[in-house]
């Protein structure tokens, strides 16, 4: 039970640490996800349907902002738990960056190959204007999820001691 407690706080710590990270690219002026349509995305996955011309032309569902907030920290929970099935629950106790900056860039697999196609953005971003440019920002983004892992991860091991 300890390690599910311990994998749930590092997953959310890393999933704000992204968060701060993209308030911070809001308020640069860039764009950044829209929780609206994740929780849009799961809402009609509920209801069976998996893929969209363009979610935010979608049919709202009720809700979908806070069931896009909650998935978003769910899957940020999963990730944590990739990165201690990968790197063992030791490292939970003497957390190093590397691990946990390969797992946060290899979870940009989800976006990338799953969620964006599925939301009418395609493989890679291949049908919005700049492809390159937003798989690059999804990169970065995993990127900050990843050290977001290693100092949650640290800040925890802190805490406890």
């Amino acid at each position: 039970m300890n390690d599910i407690i311990t994998v749930t706080c590092i997953g959310i710590g890393a999933t704000a640490v992204m968060d701060i990270w993209l308030v911070f690219l809001k308020r640069m002026g860039v764009a950044t996800l829209n929780f609206a349509f994740i929780g849009r995305w799961i809402g009609h996955l509920l209801r069976g349907r998996f893929s969209h011309d363009s979610i935010a032309r979608s049919e709202p569902i009720p809700g979908e902002v806070a069931l896009g907030w909650i998935a978003h920290y769910a899957i940020g929970v999963a990730f944590a738990a990739l990165l201690v099935a990968v790197a063992g629950i030791d490292w939970t106790a003497s957390p190093t960056l590397l691990p946990a900056v390969l797992v946060g860039m290899a979870t940009v697999a989800a976006p990338l190959l799953v969620m964006q196609p599925a939301m009418g953005a395609g493989f890679f971003a291949s049908k919005t204007p700049t492809p390159l440019k937003n798989c690059l920002r999804s990169l970065t983004n995993h990127s900050v999820f990843g050290l977001g892992l290693f100092l949650a991860a640290a800040l925890l091991g802190w805490v406890t001691r």
